[in-house]
């Protein structure tokens, strides 16, 4: 079946299927696996400590596909400078890059001049608005079902989506409690031309610096084991419910500062799970959609499943 969308179109990728940003977890093997699957796989930036290991894990997208990729920039969620690291990202003339958290605006100055399609994430109507005014060649937007960092709102995927749809002339891609072939389609019905899935490829073969640990709860937990942290910094974020996240919670409840808080949702914590998986002493980001994820398949019999499952519904809704 023909799966050519101005999202496809604009990427030049089979499938509208991206991967998400993933902190610390979206490197080389794992993009260059959903890239060769016929999606868009992304490296993360703001993850990596220098220019020259992004450069490296560019290269190293480079000789494991001959595919489009992104190099996504988490703007927000580091209070790092990232205009040094962009720069490599412009030299090594990657294809697409993609903004989430913070203000976009001095991304796309940057990139003034430069031939590389723009992708921003948003949670709102008004974000996306912005985005396409800014020069944002697509809107990806996220759910509060999503994993990781969310809207400030509370607005599920399926009002979000068509709101935002009727917002901009841009393709609008779905993100947010999306992980078969079936959100897939329900991503369509709502009026987007392609979906990001961010939980999902964690639970893959070639997310290799993901913990078994990790991958193992994402299989057994149900979709009511997530809950929102860090609503009183004014930045939520969605991740696994354990000891660590509870002890989050009570400290903003009982009117935590960031300096209270800072050390437990800290990069390091977040590593210290997902890495170590040491489960007691750290968190890690995951979606509501880990209600439906049950294995932990290669990133291209994930993506052959997809195709499958959409495809019969196409031809039950007979298009």
């Amino acid at each position: 079946m023909n799966w050519e969308t101005r999202v496809t179109k604009l990427l030049g990728i089979k499938y509208p299927i991206i991967q998400g940003g993933l902190a610390y977890l979206a490197y080389a093997d794992l993009a260059a696996a959903v890239s060769n699957a016929g999606g868009l796989g992304q490296i993360t930036a703001m993850s990596l400590e220098t220019p020259e290991q992004l450069r490296e894990e560019i290269k190293k997208v480079r000789e494991k596909t001959d595919k489009p990729f992104g190099v996504n920039f988490a703007i927000g969620q580091h209070g790092r400078p990232f205009a040094h690291m962009l720069e490599v990202a412009i030299e090594e003339k990657v294809p697409v890059i993609s903004m989430t958290g913070g203000n976009p605006a001095p991304i796309f100055e940057q990139l003034k001049g430069v031939d590389v399609k723009k992708l921003v994430l948003v949670a709102a109507a008004r974000q996306a608005v912005k985005a396409e005014e800014l020069g944002a060649d697509a809107v990806m937007v996220v759910g509060q079902e999503g994993g990781g960092h969310l809207g400030k709102h509370d607005i599920g995927t399926f009002v979000l989506i068509p709101k935002v749809v009727d917002s901009v002339s841009i393709p609008v891609i779905a993100s947010g409690g999306i992980g078969d072939g079936r959100g897939l389609m329900a991503a369509f019905a709502l009026g987007a031309e392609g979906i990001e899935m961010g939980t999902r490829f964690i639970a893959t073969k070639e997310c290799v610096h993901a913990n078994e640990v990790y991958k193992e709860m994402l299989v057994k937990s149900s979709e009511s084991d997530t809950v929102v942290i860090k609503r009183s910094l004014g930045a939520p974020g969605r991740a696994i419910a354990n000891e660590w996240t509870e002890k989050i919670l009570e400290i903003e409840k009982n009117g935590g500062t960031y300096e209270d808080l800072k050390e437990y949702i800290s990069g390091e914590a977040n590593r210290r799970f997902i890495y170590e998986g040491k489960t007691s002493e750290g968190f890690a980001w995951a979606g509501q959609v880990m209600g439906l994820i049950r294995d932990v398949p290669t990133v291209a019999e994930l993506f052959a499943r997809m195709i499958q499952q959409a495809e019969q519904i196409r031809k039950q809704w007979a298009i």
